[in-house]
């Protein structure tokens, strides 16, 4: 069936907090998408944002994001006061560091509300809940240690010695059970949402981005999985060669997997990771997909991409442990990137969809360029753009004059209508079984509301909605388009 959807992150939609939450802001989305006649919300991964505000390098690859709590549902609890919920004065980007310190001051005033009874039953709730238990170790370590990295801590933490991780579970009980119910919390409204768009018909499509970040929960507590010398300083970090994005190639830094220790117990890591994602989400987009059949690792010590190298990953291996693990998920494979004939063979073998996106389909007429809407077939997914894009309008405004010239003459705009425009129904309009369209691209915004520039560390991920953008006029464009292109629901 023929479906159309929206990308857009739940920190970008409008709220008084200053960041989109999990409450009336995301209810009132999933009423939009009702209406313009949509079947799914893409959003990026919801862990907790680690550097650079990232949710690509989450400090868990397991917790919820708990900026994204709603705060008035903690009011319905009784949990706070409504005087006490104080909206945050309105900007055009998301101020992390003003919206975190206000979310951390409502969320430690209800914990405070508790009594002493809930507290220990939080802990005991997390100790059935092995990897949100070591994310509230983490974050207690952290917080002791002034906000450092792991890797800076005292060797007994940071090396988790018995003796030591006792002494953090006596002295920071508190802190324990204050993570635990920031985590149960953001679990409880996430399943309302879910439970609310799916009984509007909306889908929720998550995102895995495929490596844990160094400065992590993950890392910390399994250490043998990931490439690390004896003194869990890493040996080898992850990236991608120069391409579209980047001459120098893309420096990620996490460390990366070590493939063979993970397949001794059937990537019981990795599997019980896609398993808590497919209990929130209705489809997991899996991001760099390539990096299972073969990854870009760097050394720890360089300074760009470029001396890396390609090794090979799990392959089929780890999909077919996905099936004896009972794991049942409804993937969309980023496939995006420096491919060859054998991640095209693991796509093909695995089944999944993979991303067509169209301003790639505008490089050339080459018969080879699989981006061109010509050459795809029904088991895929259209974007115009994804995060890492430019807009679809900053990316017509910067191009070439050449560039320019060919994707119009390739999208055929009407007399009256922006390249932009005839972008999206391009892509509606082609043979993918699915269509996801950026809001941004249905807005026709320019570069500044960009989500990501990749390779560039501070000052992305802060686009929001603004007040009102969200209208019935929108509404009513994008189920004409939708409906004119057949992805409308039944």
């Amino acid at each position: 069936m023929r479906a159309a959807g929206i990308l857009l992150h739940i920190t970008s939609l409008p709220s008084p907090y200053g960041i989109g939450t999990l409450g009336a802001p995301a209810r009132a989305f999933i009423d939009f998408l009702e209406r313009s006649r949509q079947r799914d919300w893409q959003m990026l991964p919801i862990g907790p944002a680690g550097g650079g505000n990232s949710p690509y390098s989450p400090l868990s690859c397991f917790a919820g994001n708990v900026l994204l709590i709603d705060p008035e549902d903690l009011a319905a609890r009784g949990l706070l006061r409504t005087e006490e919920l104080k909206p945050l004065p309105e900007r055009r980007r998301v101020d992390y560091a003003a919206a975190g310190a206000a979310a951390e001051e409502r969320l430690r005033l209800a914990f405070s509300r508790l009594t002493g009874s809930e507290r220990e039953e939080l802990l005991a709730w997390s100790e059935e809940k092995p990897h949100l238990r070591d994310y509230g170790l983490f974050l207690a370590a952290r917080r002791k240690h002034g906000g450092a990295p792991w890797t800076a801590w005292e060797d007994g933490l940071r090396l988790r010695r018995p003796g030591a991780l006792a002494k953090l579970r006596r002295e920071c009980a508190e802190e324990l059970a204050f993570s635990a119910f920031c985590q149960k919390i953001f679990l409880e409204q996430w399943a309302e949402l879910r439970a609310y768009a799916n009984a509007h018909g909306i889908r929720l499509i998550g995102d895995i981005p495929i490596y844990a970040a160094l400065d992590s929960a993950d890392v910390w507590a399994n250490p043998s999985l990931f490439s690390l010398d004896a003194d869990r300083r890493p040996l080898e970090v992850a990236g991608c060669p120069p391409d579209y994005f980047s001459e120098d190639g893309q420096l990620w830094g996490n460390p990366v997997y070590r493939w063979e220790e993970m397949k001794q117990d059937g990537y019981a890591w990795w599997m019980e990771r896609i398993r808590c994602q497919a209990e929130l989400f209705d489809v997991i987009r899996i991001d760099h997909f390539r990096g299972f059949e073969s990854y870009f690792a760097i050394p720890a010590e360089a300074e760009s991409a470029r001396s890396g190298v390609w090794k090979k990953g799990p392959g089929m291996d780890f999909f077919r442990a996905m099936q004896r693990a009972g794991i049942s998920a409804d993937i969309i494979a980023e496939d995006l990137g420096t491919l060859t004939p054998e991640v095209f063979a693991l796509l093909a073998e695995t089944g999944f969809p993979g991303m067509k996106v169209l301003q790639f389909g505008f490089d050339s007429m080459d018969e080879g360029n699989h981006y061109l809407p010509r050459n795809y077939s029904e088991n895929c997914v259209c974007y115009t753009g994804t995060h890492d894009n430019d807009t679809t309008t900053g990316w017509y405004q910067h191009s070439s004059s050449e560039v320019a010239a060919f994707a119009r003459r390739l999208t055929v705009p009407y007399p009256d209508e922006t390249f932009c425009d005839a972008a999206v129904r391009m892509a509606l309009g082609s043979r993918a079984a699915r269509c996801i369209i950026p809001m941004q691209d249905y807005l026709g915004l320019g570069s500044a509301a960009r989500m990501n520039v990749p390779s560039v560390p501070e000052g992305n991920w802060g686009y929001r909605l603004q007040p009102g953008q969200l209208c019935d006029a929108l509404s009513d464009k994008i189920r004409f388009l939708t409906e004119c292109a057949g992805r409308a629901p039944g």
